[in-house]
């Protein structure tokens, strides 16, 4: 029932399709941009009393909706000790109300003919249901019902704990790609708490419990706390009245302010190097920190953007170019930068060496290549190309009906407005070759850096 959105290294290997991946980059922008001539969603919104915000997005190419409800709360705003609450707590939104037994609200969806599934990341957590759109107020009856009635006892929370373990034994303890990205994040943030798992440390795992839980719950979830998404084949004027029958009658609450601990300096390269007997396929990975559009040197947000596109995007990009078809040096390589979290963000290089090819070797490669970018940038070509492509992205968006959800979503629980996200490809229209050299240079930086190396380990 549960998905985990992680960030930093981890993210590289645990991609939405592509699409939509893609569009979470028009999650926003710090800069000041007046109406926007290339629009994107052309979404409806309002504010309901209790000051819960609601976004509709029509979309009538058939008679279906998505119904989303995001909290902005996310693994990065647990308290010490309890990493993985977040996430616990989204199981646990399946157990039941005052007025639903554990389940009954999944096969309420079910027979209903609906699809449905929630996920965490650091900044959000979010849970969601494609439907027919005229069992839409069910929907809204029963998700509202779970944001101020829920009912937790050891009975359910207990298994549920044991159910969160193996979910971590199986997609990290037991993947070591996944166990190298986790050191990796740990490794790239020294203080901010990104650098802790989305899943939580196992020993911090064992300890949670139904107090917690509750605890967690009661701090965090709150409509004025909350954004309710609905697209599909429905308009605000549909939406606006069965929001204020479930959702606005729920009263606000006191939410405390999301204080994050900041990032400091950093001065040193780091190495993680992650050994297995069950690794068949060598891999190197490269992360630096950098800017989102809210944290860190946030102008070179865009840039970075298009500078992603122009290293990673397809088969004719530069690195798969270089590294994949003219050197033959890898089977797989590729970047990914995302601008959308509430604090900082890191661009990412991965590579795979072609079977005979040593890793230092493709390292050495991989590095040589950035040294490029670091003295020359792209060319006009690439940066009208990237541009072209990242516009046929914004239009293709509508296209699939949970883009719009996520996209938008992402960006409001990370502080962006919905005017930002439209605005988008003008923003992006708007990068210079100066602007992604610039950016390049502010994050490929050796001391703000971590490299991983995942090698196989003969048994004994």
């Amino acid at each position: 029932m549960s998905s985990i959105l992680r960030p930093t290294t981890s993210r590289l290997f645990s991609r939405l399709p592509v699409l939509a991946l893609a569009l979470i980059a028009l999650s926003g922008t710090i800069l000041t941009a007046g109406p926007a001539l290339a629009r994107v969603f052309d979404p409806e919104t309002f504010t309901l009393d209790n000051g819960m915000q609601v976004v509709v997005v029509p979309n009538h190419r058939a008679p279906i909706v998505t119904h989303m409800v995001w909290y902005k709360v996310g693994a990065a705003d647990e308290s010490a000790g309890e990493s993985g609450n977040a996430h616990f707590l989204e199981h646990l939104m399946f157990k039941g109300t005052k007025t639903l037994a554990p389940g009954e609200f999944s096969r309420i969806i079910q027979l209903n003919g609906g699809r449905e599934n929630a996920f965490t990341s650091q900044d959000y957590t979010a849970y969601f249901q494609t439907i027919a759109r005229d069992r839409l107020e069910i929907m809204m009856k029963h998700e509202a019902d779970r944001m101020s009635n829920l009912v937790l006892t050891d009975e359910v929370v207990l298994p549920e704990r044991d159910v969160v373990v193996e979910e971590r034994r199986s997609r990290t303890d037991n993947n070591p790609s996944a166990k190298l990205f986790e050191t990796m994040q740990a490794a790239l943030y020294l203080n901010h708490p990104y650098r802790l798992p989305v899943i939580g440390w196992q020993h911090e795992i064992n300890a949670l419990n139904t107090e917690t839980a509750l605890a967690f719950y009661r701090k965090w979830y709150a409509p004025n706390n909350a954004i309710l998404i609905v697209a599909g084949d429905v308009t605000a004027a549909e939406v606006r009245p069965l929001a204020e029958k479930y959702y606005g009658v729920i009263p606000a609450k006191s939410v405390p302010e999301r204080v994050r601990i900041e990032e400091p300096p950093q001065t040193s390269a780091r190495r993680v190097i992650h050994e297995s007997p069950r690794v068949r396929q060598p891999l190197l990975a490269i992360s630096y920190l950098a800017p989102s559009y809210r944290g860190g040197a946030t102008e070179h947000a865009y840039a970075l953007q298009v500078l992603d596109e122009v290293l990673s995007g397809g088969s004719t990009s530069r690195l798969y170019k270089s590294l994949v078809v003219e050197k033959k040096l890898a089977v797989s390589v590729g970047s990914r930068y995302s601008a959308s979290a509430l604090d900082l963000s890191d661009f990412n290089f991965y590579a795979s060496p072609k079977p005979g090819v040593e890793i230092e070797a493709l390292e050495e490669a991989l590095r040589a290549e950035i040294a490029v970018v670091l003295e020359n940038g792209i060319t006009d070509k690439e940066l009208a190309s990237a541009k072209r492509r990242k516009r046929a992205g914004s239009v293709y968006a509508r296209d699939d009906l949970g883009t719009a959800p996520r996209v938008i979503g992402t960006s409001l629980a990370t502080g962006r407005t919905i005017e930002e996200i439209e605005s988008w490809p003008d923003l992006i229209d708007g990068v210079t070759r100066e602007q992604v050299l610039a950016a390049a240079r502010a994050v490929f930086r050796n001391e703000s850096s971590v490299t991983g190396l995942l090698l196989p380990k003969p048994t004994s």
